[in-house]
C-alpha cells in the first residue's frame, strides 16, 4: 500500500482512537449509584489563586460504595473543596467535620437513572458522529491522492472497515455504561 495512503488511514484510526478514549472519560464521569473517585475528576479548587484539579491538592478515597472522602493535603483548604464540590453541582451535599470532607452518594432514583441512559446515549451519538467525520475526512484525502481507483477503493473499504469497528466499540462501551446504570 502507498505511504500517503498509510498515513491517511492511520491519521484517521489515531482520530478515532480519541474519540473512544473521550467517550470513556465523559462515560467515567456518569455516576451510576456507586461511588468513585471519578465522580469528582471535572472539580477545580481555588488552589492560592490558581484553578487546580481537587486530585492535586487532596486524596480522595470511597471507604464504602456509597461514601466518598475527600482529605486535603492542607487544612486550611478544606472550604475552598467543599465551596467547590457545591459549584461543581453534581447532586451531593459535602459534609465537613474539620479533618475532611465527606460525601454520601444517594440512591438514584428510577427517573434519574433514566436521565443518566440518556446522558451517556448522548455522549455516545457525539462520538460516532467524530468517528464518522474522520472516516469522512480521510475519504476526502483519498479522492485527492494521485493513485489507481483500485488503491482508492480499496483505502475506503479499508476505513470503513475501521469505522464498522470503532462504532462497535462505542456501542459496546454504552451497552456496559447503561447496564451499569439501570442496575440497582
Amino acid at each position: 500500500m502507498n505511504e500517503e495512503v498509510e498515513f491517511i488511514i492511520d491519521a484517521a484510526k489515531e482520530h478515532m482512537d480519541n474519540a473512544v478514549a473521550h467517550l470513556k472519560k465523559e462515560l467515567a464521569n456518569i455516576r451510576a449509584g456507586k461511588a468513585s473517585p471519578a465522580m469528582l475528576r471535572s472539580i477545580m479548587v481555588d488552589y492560592y489563586g490558581s484553578q487546580t484539579p481537587l486530585n492535586q491538592v487532596a486524596n480522595v478515597n470511597t471507604p464504602d460504595a456509597r461514601t466518598i472522602t475527600v482529605q486535603p493535603w492542607e487544612k486550611n483548604m478544606l472550604q475552598e473543596i467543599e465551596k467547590a464540590i457545591m459549584i461543581a453541582n453534581l447532586g451531593f451535599n459535602p459534609m465537613n467535620n474539620g479533618e475532611s470532607i465527606i460525601i454520601n452518594v444517594p440512591v438514584l432514583t428510577e427517573e434519574r437513572r433514566k436521565d443518566l441512559a440518556k446522558q451517556a446515549k448522548a455522549e455516545t451519538e457525539f462520538d460516532k458522529v467524530s468517528i464518522r467525520t474522520a472516516r469522512k475526512e480521510a475519504n476526502n484525502e483519498i479522492k485527492k491522492l494521485d493513485v489507481s481507483e483500485d488503491m482508492k477503493s480499496n483505502a475506503e473499504a479499508d476505513i470503513q472497515e475501521l469505522t464498522d469497528n470503532y462504532i462497535i466499540i462505542v456501542d459496546e462501551l454504552y451497552n456496559e455504561k447503561e447496564k451499569e446504570i439501570m442496575t440497582i
